[in-house]
């Protein structure tokens, strides 16, 4: 029996901005986006916030309607716009929703077509956590809440997420379909050593290096992780933290390395290029994710075990979810210094057992390549249509 080819479908898919020219977690899975899923048949066109370079690296699939800095009732004007001419031109058999805040705007032009909302994050309550402002954060919550309600189908990074969307936005829970993250698994697993990568970055060979990939911010738990080197110095006194990454705690950390003595354990490595991520995972003995609130699922666990290093994680959001089924041991007890100090002592010092790089690396294939997590989404995308 011959199985019938399936239909191709056509996305228009609102974006937040263009990876590389704004690196956030969200931009990186749309640039991605755009780049797989017309291989497992899903057509895109798309707009974000950007500059004239966005329709070029895209391949014209994706146009910049205005830029990120410009005041947002410009970039919404804009918006509505270009989303005309899109709907016109294209014609889509559905919109793929990645910001509520591009969204709203475009409800009363999109009504006719089915909306899949990407879940990348609790907007409004990722705002309060970092700057405690109430007002705002209602706000948001209320913009996100009409589009959410609006999706015939969410999709969300991980059960945790899910139990936000349902609990906190009202969204029916049979709306709601969990689809990891997803990485390119090939460019992450390098044939180098992890002595040929630290070389290449110019990190010591003789110190065990711990890594950490993240946007300096109150919810990431960074405090806690410095702290906690003060102990795990006193276990291993070589060990070497390296923090990559920009955002508003840069200066604040900076301070806490230098008032608590830890320049000769920890280093800011400020913003790392893209290119340059596979080695650092590569290098690196070991990542973590210290993370103390809304985690959805913690990207930089999945490229860590993908390069084929061990990455422990707290019981934060959906960060057990990406890690646990490969070794329960690789979750932290708790949040905090303590526990971070004690699983790093243990892991680098032997006391703990890690999966080996093979292990790590076949984990990621088999659950996060994009070629599975694409996969995936075109499943969803064709519930939505029909």
């Amino acid at each position: 029996m011959v199985t019938p080819a399936r239909k191709s479908l056509s996305s228009f898919q609102i974006g937040l901005g263009w990876f590389p020219e704004e690196a956030y977690g969200v931009n990186r899975v749309y640039y991605n986006l755009v780049r797989h899923l017309p291989q497992v048949g899903v057509q895109v066109c798309g707009l974000v916030t950007g500059s004239s370079r966005v329709e070029q690296d895209s391949g014209q699939q994706v146009r910049a309607y205005a830029p990120p800095t410009a005041p947002l009732l410009v970039r919404w004007r804009a918006l509505r716009r270009e989303s005309r001419k899109v709907l016109a031109e294209q014609r889509p058999d559905l919109v793929a929703s990645h910001v509520a805040l591009y969204t709203f705007p475009l409800l009363d032009l999109t009504r006719s077509y089915p909306l899949v909302i990407h879940f990348h994050g609790p907007w409004a309550l990722e705002g309060q956590v970092e700057v405690g402002r109430r007002l705002v954060a209602n706000a948001k919550a209320t913009l996100e809440r009409v589009v959410y309600r609006r999706g015939a189908c969410c999709i969300v990074l991980s059960h945790a997420f899910g139990k936000i969307l349902h609990q906190h936005y009202g969204v029916p829970r049979e709306r709601i379909r969990r689809i990891p993250g997803g990485v390119e698994v090939r460019r992450f697993a390098t044939d180098l050593t992890r002595r040929e990568a630290k070389e290449r970055l110019g990190w010591p060979q003789d110190r065990p290096v711990v890594f950490t990939l993240r946007r300096l911010a109150r919810r990431m738990g960074l405090e806690d992780l410095v702290s906690a080197m003060k102990e795990v110095r006193r276990w291993v006194p070589e060990v070497l933290l390296l923090i990559a990454g920009k955002g508003a705690l840069a200066a604040e950390l900076a301070a806490q390395v230098e008032s608590q003595g830890l320049q000769n354990n920890v280093r800011l490595l400020g913003f790392l290029p893209d290119e340059d991520l596979p080695l650092a995972y590569r290098g690196a003995d070991l990542s973590i994710l210290p993370t103390v609130a809304l985690e959805g699922f913690g990207l930089p666990a999945a490229e860590s075990l993908a390069a084929g290093t061990p990455v422990l994680v707290t019981p934060v959001g959906g960060l057990p979810e990406v890690v646990s089924d490969l070794s329960s041991e690789l979750v932290l007890p708790g949040t905090g210094a303590g526990p971070i100090a004690e699983a790093l002592g243990a892991a680098l010092s032997g006391a703990m057992t890690l999966p080996d790089a093979a292990a790590c690396r076949d984990y990621a294939r088999t659950r996060y390549d994009w070629t599975v997590v694409a996969a995936q989404i075109r499943e969803v995308y064709s519930e939505a249509y029909k």
